[in-house]
């Protein structure tokens, strides 16, 4: 069975209690004018080394393996294949960067719900 975790797993720490941290990012437009938008970064569970694949699903390839501590940004999220992980049982995938995904079940948002805009 395909696992997105090297099943290492430690005593949830700090990270795993710590609130998301905004940053400033700047994204270009199409017009080539420059759009400035907060984006907040989240703990990925303490102790995995989580899979990022192509896509919202476990049948997608891995792509990188974020290592341990590692915190991620969230551009949107979409529903995939269901996951559970640490913080649950979620159908919820993260988009971190262009072709790059993450179940929700492994990064501490603080919430079931969508934390970010709907991907495409």
């Amino acid at each position: 069975m395909d696992r997105d975790t090297d099943r290492t797993k430690t005593t949830p720490g700090a990270a795993d209690t710590a609130a998301p941290e905004a940053v400033t990012t700047e994204t270009a437009a199409t017009a080539g004018a420059v759009t400035t938008m907060a984006v907040s970064r989240y703990s990925v569970a303490a102790g995995y080394r989580v899979n990022v694949r192509s896509g919202p699903s476990t049948q997608y390839p891995i792509v990188r393996v974020l290592p341990l501590g590692a915190t991620v940004a969230i551009i949107c999220q979409k529903y995939g294949e269901w996951i559970s992980g640490p913080y649950g049982t979620t159908r919820i995938w993260d988009s971190i960067a262009p072709g790059e995904y993450v179940s929700d079940a492994y990064v501490h948002t603080g919430s079931d719900d969508f934390v970010a805009p709907r991907c495409a």
